[in-house]
């Protein structure tokens, strides 16, 4: 019983080292790491020093609902030297979305700061998009600075922006 336990424990520390692994953009598409090479050449343009990355900075994900895996990169935890706002500021973190089209190529649909986003249950019809409710600055609702704004939105092939 004591070996059973034993092995059980080392399986499970096994499954939690793999969640950990470090970030490697290699492990992406090229159009995710064009993605990712934008936290490279912004911290670059401002003296910032090396790049790190959270293992979780891009999510695998179907948001179109076509069977196809779907990408969500978002560097709210990446840091640009000694630097913390080089990717966040007010207005959130900066979050691109990116889905993959039927001939495996990937296209940004989506790219701007958002404080916060929550990919809502998904759809009881089968093969139907995945929506997502960004919490936005205020300016995006006709407001300001904290007051509440969000704004939900379907995700399928066609880009979009949010307007101030």
């Amino acid at each position: 019983m004591r070996y059973l336990i034993l092995l059980l424990s080392l399986l499970v520390t096994g499954a939690r080292a793999d969640d950990a692994k470090p970030f490697n953009p290699a492990d992406y598409p090229p159009g995710v790491q064009k993605a990712v090479r934008y936290a490279n050449e912004e911290c670059e343009s401002q003296q910032g020093g090396e790049v790190t990355f959270a293992h979780d900075t891009v999510r695998r994900i179907d948001l179109t609902g076509d069977g196809r895996e779907d990408y969500i990169v978002d560097f709210q935890d990446t840091k640009c030297g000694d630097r913390e706002t080089t990717y966040c500021g007010t207005g959130g973190c900066v979050m691109k979305i990116l889905v993959t089209l039927p001939d495996g190529s990937v296209r940004e649909v989506f790219d701007g700061y958002v404080l916060r986003y929550k990919i809502m249950a998904p759809p009881v019809k089968r093969g139907a998009a995945r929506t997502i409710r960004f919490d936005l600055h205020g300016s995006f609702c006709g407001g300001f600075g904290p007051q509440a704004c969000w704004k939900t939105k379907a995700i399928t092939a066609t880009p979009f922006a949010f307007k101030q």
